[in-house]
C-alpha cells in the first residue's frame, strides 16, 4: 500500500524458512519469493511515479 501512495522506503523482514524461524517467521516473506515480490512492488512504484502530481489546491 506505501508504495501505491508513492512511499520511497520499504520494510520487510524475508527468510529461508519463516516456518522455523527463531523470531518474526509469520511476518517474513519467503527467500524464495523475494525477487518477484519486489518485482512487482518495482512495477507499481514505476507506475505511481509515471502519474503527474495532482493538484490539491484548487
Amino acid at each position: 500500500a506505501g508504495m501505491a501512495v508513492g512511499l520511497a522506503g520499504l520494510f520487510l523482514e524475508s527468510h529461508p524458512d519463516p516456518a522455523n524461524a527463531k523470531c518474526d517467521g509469520p511476518s517474513a516473506l519467503p527467500l524464495a519469493k523475494l525477487e518477484q515480490f519486489l518485482t512487482q512492488i518495482k512495477a507499481i512504484d514505476d507506475l505511481v511515479k509515471s502519474f503527474d502530481e495532482l493538484d490539491t489546491e484548487n
